[in-house]
């Protein structure tokens, strides 16, 4: 049945132990997800080598008032993992694909790492399906980002990750974790979680499937694209960006440099925590983005608008009539005839 995302029947969570893993099959193809709550809907999107579960701290709470879906991406948790297209366009389709099938119009997107990367560029394909953005250390702002992640993207990385499997090769990576979690280095503080993200790759098929994923925006120079040319079609996006100020995998100072390109968006950071600020701190974490979202209106989508930000690279000012349209001004040099030449674009009145 469709999932209905009104606000009426917001106000009922779920214990954690209710929230199971589901499936649907999409392309052929199982897709796993979690999904709890009722309310207006918040899709959560983990990181790379991770899966829904990360979001087990802060998932429950947020599905007080919220319907809550946590999927493991494709190649990811318990999702199949095929020989496929591991691409963050592929993602953002994915997403959008598995909305659909749950019968979800809109949500708003929170994404971590990897998965901040693929929800701007959800934002950016289907922004007439999203209604706000979370990027929590988000990958897809600069080139920086820590070695490890650039060595796993050379030749032979599946051997080594096969490796790192091997009980006496594992004991030395424990080590070496405790190591970085005694010196109190920014490493350290996520040390536990990358070890966790190792720990979920058991098979040939998730490292694989991995490093397919991380071939698609890393090589040995680091992250190979960035979203910053398109972030001016943020404007109306209400944006939250957060990051932890000790975070060495994606260092914290591309949370600066995306808050200046990203018009209007607020930045939040957690002085202390490093790559996964809401595991590391779930309850500042629920208390930021419940107060982004009761504080901020649901994106509206204007066509007209959207497609004069992208002839003109530059946010556009939208006047809106005592009639209840959106009336855009025409570019420069732009001739208007009949009903065009008043400017005017119907207003989502649900916006």
């Amino acid at each position: 049945m469709p999932v209905r995302t009104t606000a009426a029947t917001a106000g009922r969570g779920p214990a954690t132990s209710q929230i199971r893993l589901r499936h649907r099959t999409v392309h052929g193809h199982r897709r796993a997800f979690r999904m709890a709550g009722r309310g207006p809907a918040v899709l959560l999107i983990h990181g790379i080598g991770d899966s829904s579960d990360t979001w087990r701290d802060v998932m429950p709470e947020l599905a007080r008032h919220h319907r809550v879906i946590a999927p493991d991406l494709l190649g990811h948790g318990g999702s199949d993992k095929p020989r496929a297209d591991y691409s963050l366009p592929a993602y953002a389709n994915g997403m959008r694909d598995l909305l659909g099938v749950l019968g979800i119009e809109r949500a708003t997107l929170v994404g971590h790492s990897l998965g901040g990367a693929v929800a701007m560029q959800f934002a950016y394909q289907f922004p007439e399906r999203c209604e706000r953005l979370v990027l929590v250390g988000t990958g897809g702002v600069g080139r920086e980002l820590t070695p490890l992640l650039r060595a796993a993207s050379l030749p032979g990385a599946q051997f080594a990750l096969q490796a790192l499997k091997l009980p006496t090769v594992r004991w030395q990576f424990g080590m070496l974790v405790e190591l970085l979690k005694r010196l109190d280095t920014g490493l350290g503080i996520d040390a536990p979680d990358l070890l966790r993200v190792v720990d979920a790759l058991p098979d040939l098929a998730s490292r694989n499937a991995f490093i397919r994923t991380l071939r698609a925006v890393v090589d040995w120079r680091g992250q190979v694209g960035t979203m910053l040319d398109r972030c001016y079609l943020t404007r109306g996006m209400p944006t939250m960006l957060v990051w932890g100020g000790r975070d060495q995998v994606v260092p914290a100072v591309h949370a600066g440099l995306a808050h200046v390109s990203m018009p209007g968006s607020r930045l939040e950071i957690f002085e202390n925590a490093g790559h996964f600020p809401f595991r590391q701190d779930p309850a500042r974490f629920l208390a930021v983005l419940r107060d982004f979202i009761a504080t901020t209106e649901p994106a509206p989508y204007n066509a007209e608008q959207w497609r004069r930000m992208l002839r003109t690279r530059k946010p556009v000012i939208v006047r809106t009539s005592q009639e209840g349209s959106a009336r855009v001004p025409p570019a420069p040099g732009e001739e208007r005839h009949g009903a065009a030449a008043t400017g005017a674009v119907p207003l989502r009145r649900d916006a």
